[in-house]
This record gives structure tokens, sequence and C-alpha cells, in this order.
């Protein structure tokens, strides 16, 4: 595979004729085949998962309407994962390594736009729930007053919105859709790491004051504190599972765009560390399970029910 230039030579060419080349597959036709067959078994989890999850979910009644709804956005952008931009990704590796070129070009650009759509949904919706776990330790019995259904479905639409427009642009200007997603995770992280920061000084000052004796815990806030503290520790777990599989993918997209270069080593980091994103769709159906008991239960039962389903069938 030679080294591809596209800041000089190829400046010209459009980003689906870059990808799309015997340059850009030269002697990797192996490893993409091996990446496509692995991710079309990531694709079949995350779908699979994420459908059970929001089955799950949907029996579920016992969670917080708003936190549930944040949930179940997460699982759908998961669930899409696999219908959409999984097979998409396997689609154009494979087009790659029969040397399709037309099939290659057009999802060169179709994955790209589910995957921004996808992951920005994802990035915002961790976001939220890091705010409405702040929120919900703040505002104390304000709290189901204030973050409401109706408030909570205005958010998840803003956020689909605002991510399809900004992937949307892409077409047309890629920096414009560049910027917008340094400015959106960087805020987002921050915003998160504020938020899971302030929660762990409230609740130690609210241990200290336990331990003083300043006030007298009863039963009852004690069992909402753990819960708490169980819902909190759901979404650090997934906010970490999120970061850790999608910041290698930005670092290689951010090398390659920076360095205007499309090396051997560069090609193969790009492809590897998509998958990297994909898995991520596919293991957060097992936090939400590992996480929260209602979930757990709830997905046990519907697994009972399909093979219930099966035996009178057969």
């Amino acid at each position: 595979m030679a080294t591809v230039n596209f800041t000089t030579d190829e400046q010209q060419k459009t980003i689906e004729k870059l990808l799309c080349s015997t340059n850009s597959s030269a002697g990797l036709h192996g490893e993409l085949t091996f990446i496509a067959v692995f991710n079309s078994f990531l694709s079949v989890t995350a779908f699979l998962g994420n459908a059970l999850i929001l089955i799950a979910l949907h029996k579920e009644s016992s969670l917080h309407p708003p936190s549930k709804l944040l949930l179940r956005s997460l699982a759908t952008t998961d669930l899409c994962v696999g219908l959409i931009s999984g097979p998409l990704a396997v689609i154009y590796w494979l087009s790659e390594v029969n040397e399709h070129w037309k099939i290659c070009r057009f999802v060169a650009v179709a994955a790209p736009l589910a995957g921004f759509i996808l992951s920005s949904v994802s990035a915002l919706t961790m976001t939220v729930i890091s705010v409405d776990r702040l929120l919900a330790l703040l505002l104390g019995l304000r709290y189901r007053q204030v973050v409401t259904l109706k408030r909570t479905y205005v958010i998840v639409i803003t956020t689909w919105i605002v991510s399809t427009v900004f992937s949307a642009i892409q077409v047309f200007n890629f920096l414009v859709t560049a910027w917008y997603s340094i400015i959106a995770i960087s805020l987002g992280l921050l915003t998160s790491i504020y938020s899971y920061t302030k929660i762990f000084f409230t609740l130690r000052h609210h241990q200290n004051q336990v331990q003083d004796h300043v006030q007298q815990p009863t039963q009852t806030n004690q069992l909402n504190i753990a819960r708490y503290k169980k819902a909190v520790s759901t979404a650090i777990w997934l906010q970490l599972t999120m970061v850790t599989c999608y910041l290698p993918h930005g670092v290689a997209t951010a090398f390659v765009t920076n360095s205007g270069i499309l090396s051997p080593a560069s090609y193969r980091a790009l492809n590897y560390t998509i998958t990297l994103v994909f898995l991520n769709s596919s293991l957060n159906p097992i936090l939400y399970c590992w996480k929260i008991e209602e979930v757990r239960q709830a997905a046990k039962d519907v697994i009972r029910q399909v093979f219930v389903l099966f035996r009178l069938r057969s």
C-alpha cells in the first residue's frame, strides 16, 4: 500500500475517491476481510443486545421516566450502530477487497455520516445523563418537578436534530463538522467531569455530616442514597467505556487530518479503531444488565419468554 498525501496532489479529490482506491487497500485484503467478518459479528450483538435492553426498559416501571428515556435514547443509538453503521462499514471493507469502487464511494460517504450522527447523539446523551444525576442530588425533592418527562423529550429530540444537522454539513463543508465535533466533545467532557466531581464532593460532605452526627439519616434516606450511588456508578461506567472506545479513533482521525497523509499504518489505525467504536455498542447492554438490577431482571424475563415461545412453536 502506497503512502497517499491528500493535502497537495490529491487536494481536489473527494474523500470517497481517496478511501476507495487500490492505493488504500493494497496488501491489506486479508486484514480487511477479517475486520469485516468481526464487525459483522459486532453488528449482530449490538442489535440483539440493545433490542433486548429497549424491551426490558419498556417493561420496567420502577425507573424514573426521564432517566429511563435517556437510557432508551442511548440504547437506540447503539441499536442503530448494529443496524446501520456497522453494516455500512462492513460493506465498505468488502467493497475495498473486491474492488467494487462505485459501492465503495457511496458507503465511504454514508458510513461516516451515519456514524457521526449516532456518535454525536451518544456523546451528548452521556453529558445530559451526568447533568441529570447532578440535578437529582442538588434538587432533592424538587428534582421530579424540574426534570419532567416532557422536558427530557425536548432535550433528547434536540440532541438528535443538532447531531443530524451538523453531521449532514460535513458533506458540503467538513471543517464546520470538525469544529462542531471538537467543541461539542470538549464541552461535553468538561461538563461530565464537573458533574461527577461535584457529585463526589457533595456525597462526601453528606457522609462527613452523618459521621459527625450533624444530621441523623433515616432508613429511607439511606436506601435512596444507596440507589442514587448505583445510578451514578452506572453512568460513570458508561461514560468511561465510551471514552475508552472512542478516544483511539479520535486520535487516529486527528493525526490523519493534521498530517494530511494516509499511510499504511494510519489506514490500519483508522480501521481497527473504528472497530473499537463499534465494540462500545455491544458492551453497553452488558453494562446495563450488570449495573442496573431492574434492567437485568427484566432482560432475564424477556429471554425466558422468548425461550418459552420457541419451545411452544417447536
